[in-house]
């Protein structure tokens, strides 16, 4: 008996695929057909992935040509397989000539030619095609222009920026004046306009009938949220939480891991976002509390606790610096949860660096993810005795935007949510934010009036040096002990003063 394998994706199985099975079941006598995991066929960077495995499995199964049909996992595989399965002919498309060649060594190896002018990556193209206008300043819109070329069945429409001065590195892209204009010649829109403009920008489109992916927060008040999402159900559009770590393939399976007890039962979530060069922090000039550290960095740092540890806290408490006469510009804040069984704490920075880790800990091990942890390909599983430590290795495709455009594509087709972002924690992050700008559960510290208190301390031998010259006897009198009470008392009632105002 003569035993062929072959592999594939087969996402909307078709035409195409049926020959190529064919053909390969004539080389012999038993065929074994590898279907690729959703995770492998990921790893691989094919995303445009349409079925799910069972789907495509089922798909393959109908042909009735399949004699034995196996799943593909991990690279390699195929050794193991072959040898395992007691293969005599690997085989698979034209298109892949030469590449499998070191395969030879066991087993012959046959390229079967292709069907022209059949392809499942056609078919996806040909099913759905969402035009993608672009709002906003942030030079992330390059990358989403970058990261769409990747999507089969997603183009981008256009760019409206309020900034008369902001280019997108690719000039090809239409420049529209106005966001209606843009919004009549698109499907959807991603938003990444000014916090504050969100909610009218996001309203705006809805209103329109456009499915939107917008960069979180959504909206920084509740009540903005919740008008937002009454009107996307009654328009009967997506409206989806942008937030890229989310859609990472390391950070995915860190939380995988994490809910699945093998560090034991999370008690601390810890996570860090800072930045020092941003480009976009200079452009706001610190006046319009638009894209403030809270805004910039809160969502990504508050993702991990609130999908770790979930969104029912006891207790908040956000410590924030804020910059001199601004309003809400905070260059750094703490923000602590207290949970019945857990505590968090974030940090969040655009103008204080520190180190961006994610520690999960456990009562078994913790997780470590090394800094930048929102952009990882790598973390590691940790534990009392090292020797039982893991270290995990993933891709990163296009920072996780890649994956993200093409859940919103599949939620705005499907009209099912495949946001990796659920809507309670979309609502819990615009909450702490509305807490933040409304001045709950929030303490300010402020740096220049604690140096006021240095400097007050510093100058106070110049003020007895004075009263020794020209006031000796209100020096007799006070004493430089009282002196001394006297001006701490003066420095902290003016940190006190500043603190209330």
């Amino acid at each position: 008996m003569t035993r062929v394998i072959t592999y594939g994706t087969y996402d909307l199985i078709h035409e195409g695929h049926i020959r190529l099975l064919k053909r390969a079941k004539a080389l012999g006598d038993f065929l074994i057909v590898g279907v690729t995991s959703d995770t492998f066929d990921r790893q691989r960077g094919k995303i445009n992935v349409q079925q799910s495995l069972l789907e495509r499995i089922q798909g393959v199964k109908a042909t009735g040509l399949a004699d034995l049909i196996i799943v593909e996992e991990y690279e390699g595989q195929k050794i193991d397989d072959i040898k395992r399965l007691n293969v005599d002919i690997f085989t698979v498309g034209s298109d892949w000539k030469g590449h499998f060649d070191y395969l030879n060594e066991y087993c012959k190896v046959v390229y079967l030619d292709r069907t022209e002018g059949i392809s499942s990556s056609d078919i996806r193209a040909e099913r759905h095609e969402l035009r993608l206008g672009l709002v906003g300043e942030s030079t992330i819109l390059n990358k989403i222009v970058k990261e769409s070329r990747y999507v089969n069945g997603m183009s981008i429409s256009g760019i409206y920026s309020r900034r008369d001065d902001f280019r997108l590195e690719d000039t090809a892209v239409k420049s529209y004046d106005s966001l209606d204009t843009l919004a009549d010649n698109s499907d959807a829109l991603y938003i990444i306009s000014s916090p504050r403009h969100h909610f009218a920008d996001v309203k705006q489109v809805l209103q329109k009938g456009k499915h939107v992916l917008c960069e979180s927060p959504i909206a920084i008040s509740l009540e903005e949220m919740e008008c937002l999402e009454k009107l996307a159900a009654q328009q009967q559009c997506v409206l989806m939480d942008s937030i890229k770590t989310a859609y990472s393939l390391a950070y995915s399976r860190l939380c995988l891991l994490a809910k699945s007890e093998i560090i034991g039962d999370i008690v601390s979530v810890d996570a860090v976002s800072t930045s020092l060069n941003d480009q976009d922090y200079k452009l706001d000039n610190h006046q319009s509390g638009s894209w403030n550290s809270i805004c910039a960095w809160g969502p990504t740092a508050l993702l991990p606790v609130f999908q770790l540890l979930g969104t029912n806290y006891r207790k908040k408490t956000i410590v924030t610096h804020l910059l001199p006469d601004t309003h809400h510009y905070d260059t750094f804040s703490k923000i602590s949860f207290v949970y019945p069984h857990a505590v968090a704490s974030v940090k969040v920075g655009r103008g204080v660096k520190s180190e961006g880790e994610l520690v999960i800990s456990g009562t078994k091990g913790y997780i470590y993810v090394p800094a930048p942890w929102w952009k990882t390909d790598y973390f590691e599983v940790r534990y009392e005795n090292a020797s039982d430590n893991t270290r995990h290795f993933y891709p990163l495709e296009g920072e996780g935007l890649r994956f993200e455009l093409l859940m919103f594509l599949k939620s705005v087709y499907s009209k099912k949510s495949y946001s990796y972002v659920a809507s309670d924690i979309s609502t819990a992050i615009v909450k702490v934010i509305d807490d933040f700008y409304h001045g709950r559960d929030v303490v300010l510290i402020y740096f220049l009036l604690e140096k006021l208190f240095v400097l007050m301390m510093l100058l106070e031998p110049l003020l007895i040096r004075f009263l020794q010259v020209h006031q000796p006897e209100v020096l007799r009198r006070k004493g430089r002990r009282q002196l001394h009470i006297i001006t701490i008392t003066i420095a902290k009632i003016g940190i006190w003063i500043g603190h209330t105002i």
